[in-house]
């Protein structure tokens, strides 16, 4: 990171990011050509930080998955337009994460409820997690372990 008093390195802060973003941006980069789709998420962090999606069975990032499985992860939150006299001076604050990882789909019935509770309970659902077999049977679970990850903010 090139402007290291931006760096975020207290993991609360870090979870918090986690929390409270809504969406997470998954890069895909197949011969050279980069393609970015913009997901809904879930997360669980002991001692690695694991991100779960949810899609259709076919589409254009599980045919670059097949190609390449390192991807590159981003979200962003508290965003605040900073206004100033001079045009060069404008700004924006923020708080973001940004990391690798393998993404891989989920094959185990089990891990792949396991991954869609890890969703609802990021978007705030209490109830009772039940989940349809067809809707299972036509839902991807995609599992990115992050391999690193950096925050930043600016304030």
């Amino acid at each position: 990171m090139r402007k290291k008093d931006r760096e975020i390195k207290d993991t609360k802060e870090l979870e918090e990011i986690l929390q409270k973003a809504d969406v997470c941006r998954i890069a895909f980069a197949v011969d050279g050509i980069p393609y970015i789709v913009t997901m809904n998420f879930g997360h669980v962090w002991k001692d690695r930080l694991t991100l779960y999606f949810h899609c259709a069975k076919e589409g254009k990032k599980l045919e670059l998955l097949k190609r390449n499985s390192t991807v590159c992860f981003e979200m962003d939150i508290d965003h605040q337009l900073v206004e100033a006299a001079n045009a060069c001076d404008w700004g924006m604050k923020y708080r973001s994460i940004v990391g690798l990882g393998l993404l891989e789909k989920v094959e185990e019935e089990t891990e792949k409820k396991k991954g869609l509770d890890f969703i609802m309970d990021h978007y705030g659902f209490n109830g009772k997690k039940e989940y349809d077999e067809k809707v299972l049977n036509t839902t991807e679970i995609l599992k990115l372990t992050v391999t690193e990850f950096t925050g930043k903010k600016k304030s």
